[in-house]
């Protein structure tokens, strides 16, 4: 396939990420976009440089223009289960953004809903594609920390955006917290670990922010703070530490993976990672970047370089990288989490997967 033609559900902040990521991969373009917003169709259009017979205000009409080759879900949260079962409807190439859904019953819904389907089905999780983290995975699976014991992963950033129609404020429409915002870091913990997660403690609340906020007279649900600890089949155990009215931290994000070799770090954005090793007790900095980054956008590169291996499986017919299955497991160790701050208890995985 020479040409691929893009087509973006959901227009708001991440959809727009997506448009100006895709148009700057050679061969690929967006040629329609759908939203029911007014205003995200607006912006939708005008970055996508359409025409306006290829702007949709329902998805369906969307899928049913035949016009796409592929398309990308950017919907809020709790619409992904319905709309994925109407694109998978229709013989397109798609990649749904994180979380898959707020549940893992939602997840399930999707992963059955995908059963044969022929073309390429791609999870969103492009915290994988970050050129520091991927530095730190190579780091890691080439031996510099020897035999990893505990991975740690910690952001600390702004409080959650502002959002059409004002959705991610109730856990509800976004499955909370560590659903929406951390399946990206428990994806990387699984991914780094290689083993799959058993327990899960975890300890949060909401204390700062939107708290003198109201929709219709409701007040936003969202958890701003939290530890999460993650133990693994193999041994390994993973801590997160999201905390969301951090703006003066130097780095938004920073993990750390210590074996009984060294320790391997990294942070973004300053864009580094930092080798530490036990027996010279030293530790040495190098700077990240990846040059096959063309447009570096909201996540450093990551979305780029993540639609650069979903065109490539496109073309080639390669199975993804990134599964349902992984978007399945990210929600659940968030569901999880949830779950074990709620009732004060560890949480076992087999609770949230019916295993």
């Amino acid at each position: 396939m020479e040409e691929i033609r893009y087509g973006v559900i959901g227009t708001g902040m991440m959809g727009l990420e997506h448009i100006n990521n895709v148009n700057a991969i050679e061969g690929a373009h967006v040629v329609a976009i759908s939203d029911p917003d007014p205003q995200s169709r607006r912006f939708g259009k005008n970055t996508a440089r359409i025409e306006d017979d290829m702007v949709f205000e329902d998805h369906n009409d969307l899928l049913a223009a035949g016009v796409c080759d592929a398309v990308v879900l950017v919907s809020p949260n709790h619409t992904h289960a319905d709309i994925m079962e109407d694109i998978l409807k229709h013989d397109v190439h798609v990649l749904v953004e994180k979380p898959l859904g707020t549940s893992v019953a939602e997840c399930r819904r999707i992963i059955k809903a995908a059963e044969g389907h022929k073309g390429i089905i791609w999870m969103g999780l492009e915290y994988r594609y970050k050129p520091p983290i991927q530095a730190l995975i190579h780091e890691v699976r080439s031996g510099s920390a020897g035999n990893a014991k505990m991975i740690a992963i910690r952001e600390h950033r702004f409080p959650f955006l502002p959002k059409v129609g004002d959705w991610n404020r109730f856990n509800r429409n976004t499955g909370g917290t560590l659903v929406e915002k951390c399946c990206h870091f428990f994806d990387l913990m699984v991914l780094i670990a290689e083993s799959k997660p058993v327990r899960v403690y975890g300890s949060g609340g909401q204390d700062v922010n939107h708290l003198d906020e109201r929709y219709d007279g409701e007040v936003p649900d969202i958890m701003d703070n939290a530890y999460v600890i993650v133990d693994f089949e193999n041994g390994i155990r993973a801590l997160l530490d999201i905390c969301m009215f951090a703006e003066g931290s130097r780095n938004e994000q920073e993990l750390a993976v210590t074996g009984d070799v060294g320790k391997v770090e990294c942070f973004v954005p300053e864009a580094f990672i930092r080798l530490g090793r036990r027996a010279e007790r030293t530790s040495k900095e190098h700077p990240v970047s990846d040059e096959h980054v063309a447009f570096h956008g909201l996540h450093e590169g990551a979305s780029y370089l993540e639609h650069l291996d979903f065109v490539n499986s496109i073309r080639e017919g390669t199975p993804p990288k990134v599964t349902l299955e992984d978007g399945l497991l990210a929600v659940a160790v968030g569901q999880a989490a949830h779950l074990s701050i709620d009732e004060g208890r560890p949480v076992m995985m087999s609770e949230v997967l019916g295993e």
